[in-house]
C-alpha cells in the first residue's frame, strides 16, 4: 500500500495518484517538526499550501508554515517570532483535527511563543499528532517518506544524499504509477528513514539503483538521437 489512510478528498497532483498530494504533504511536514527540523517542516507545507485557494486547507496549511517559522525564529529573533505565532495562531483558529491534525497543543504552544518567544528556552514545541499519533519519519509511507526525505538529510546537511534521495523518490513516484508496487527506489527510500537501519547500508544501494537507472535512461535517450540522426 502506498497511501495507507489517504484521504479520498486528497488533492493529488495532475501527475497522478503516485504523487504527493496534501494529506502526504502535511505528515512529510509534521514528521520533519518533530524530528526537530522545523525549518525544514516549513518546505512540505509551502508546496501543500502554494496551489491551494481560500479555504480549511489552505488556512491549516499556512498556520503550519507559520508555526514552523515562529518556532525557528523564537531563539533570536523575538519580534518575528512574536508576529509569526500571532498569524499562525489566527489562520489556525477552529481548525483542531482538519486533516487528522490535533491543534489543541499547537494552540498553546502559539499562545506562548506570542507572549514571550523565550520560553523555548524552557519547554520543548509540542510533538504534532495527525490521525492520533504523534508522526515520525520512520512512520511515514510512500509517497509521504518521498517529500521527507531529501528535506532530512538537507536539514542534516547531508546535501549529497538529498540530491541522490531526490532522485531516487522521482523514479519511485514513476514506479508506482507504472504499476510497478515492487520498486526498489520506494523500499529503499524507506528503508533510510527507518531509525533501526544504519545510514549507509540503504545510500549505498539506492545510489546503485539510481545510478543504473539514469543510466539506462540515457541509453535510451541516446538510440532515440541516433535514429533522428
Amino acid at each position: 500500500m502506498t497511501r495507507s489512510g489517504a484521504d479520498p478528498t486528497d488533492p493529488v497532483s495532475d501527475d497522478g495518484p503516485a504523487q504527493p498530494g496534501l494529506s502526504d504533504r502535511v505528515r512529510a511536514g509534521a514528521a520533519l517538526f518533530n524530528a526537530g527540523h522545523h525549518l525544514a517542516a516549513h518546505d512540505p507545507w509551502e508546496a501543500a499550501w502554494l496551489p491551494l485557494e481560500s479555504g480549511p486547507d489552505e488556512r491549516l496549511c499556512h498556520g503550519l508554515i507559520q508555526t514552523a517559522a515562529a518556532t525557528h525564529h523564537a531563539p533570536d529573533n523575538v519580534d518575528g517570532a512574536t508576529t509569526l505565532a500571532a498569524g499562525a495562531r489566527d489562520y489556525l483558529d477552529g481548525l483542531d483535527g482538519h486533516r487528522g491534525v490535533a491543534l489543541a497543543p499547537v494552540h498553546d504552544w502559539l499562545d506562548a511563543l506570542a507572549a514571550d518567544p523565550g520560553v523555548i528556552r524552557e519547554r520543548d514545541p509540542p510533538e504534532l499528532r495527525v490521525g492520533g499519533a504523534v508522526v515520525t519519519p520512520g512512520d511515514l509511507e510512500f509517497p509521504a517518506a518521498s517529500v521527507a526525505a531529501p528535506h532530512l538529510a538537507a536539514a542534516r546537511g547531508e546535501d549529497a544524499a538529498a540530491d541522490l534521495l531526490e532522485r531516487a523518490a522521482a523514479f519511485g513516484r514513476a514506479d508506482l504509477a507504472d504499476g510497478e508496487t515492487t520498486s526498489p527506489f520506494v523500499t529503499l527510500v524507506l528503508e533510510v528513514l527507518d531509525p533501526e537501519r544504519p545510514d549507509a547500508m540503504p545510500l549505498s544501494r539506492l545510489r546503485d539503483h539510481v545510478q543504473r537507472r539514469e543510466q539506462r535512461v540515457q541509453d535510451v535517450s541516446g538510440l532515440f538521437d541516433a535514429d533522428e540522426g
